[in-house]
């Protein structure tokens, strides 16, 4: 299960260019057997997607790779809000048995050094705190790239969801060992 904001349900893409469509492709292609339903809603924030994750992530689900932050920094919100949100969804995730696969996200730099240092230091506490996979950029390459980002210059265009892929695939690798071990296969 994939569970972010409009970085994960590809937004101004087919659905069979968003992210969780392409990674299980890229693990069908390594010969890895995974269903990654998208459970993406575009503007979601940290919070929004506490709200929602009984509903999102039904029973059965073995991992998580949540992908939330980036409306919350683009909006200026308070990073103690989203790291609560966000520590919320884990400790949920965590109390259902649910291994997690954390995509950091960086705030954009125009919002000043405080803001910056304060909301770039969420997502390395929190994988710590919660001993999860950790990714720390989920548009590490990506961002600011014109040719990988559709015309907004927010959202990755097919290129930039394959760049994406390619790169937290290892991590992504790691969280499916953890899963198959915790069920014990």
């Amino acid at each position: 299960m994939a569970l972010g904001d409009s970085l994960t349900a590809g937004l101004g893409l087919p659905a069979n260019e968003a992210f969780p469509a392409k990674l299980q492709q890229a693990l069908q292609r390594k010969g890895i057997v995974a269903t990654v339903a998208n459970a993406g809603v575009s503007g979601d924030t940290a919070s929004g997607g506490l709200a929602r994750l009984a509903w999102s992530v039904p029973d059965g689900t073995e991992a998580v790779i949540l992908e939330l932050g980036a409306n919350d920094a683009l909006r200026g919100i308070n990073p103690d809000v989203a790291k609560a949100a966000l520590d919320g969804i884990l400790s949920k995730l965590n109390d259902r048995h649910i291994v997690v696969l954390l995509a950091g996200m960086r705030a954009p730099r125009n919002l000043g050094p405080d803001y910056v240092g304060a909301f770039d230091a969420i997502y390395p506490a929190l994988a710590s705190t919660h001993g999860v996979v950790f990714y720390p950029f989920f548009l590490e390459g990506v961002a600011t790239d014109p040719k990988l980002n559709q015309g907004d210059g927010l959202h990755p265009n097919a290129a930039g969801v394959d760049a994406i892929v390619v790169r937290i695939l290892p991590q992504v690798e790691e969280l499916i060992a953890r899963a198959r071990k915790a069920r014990g296969s």
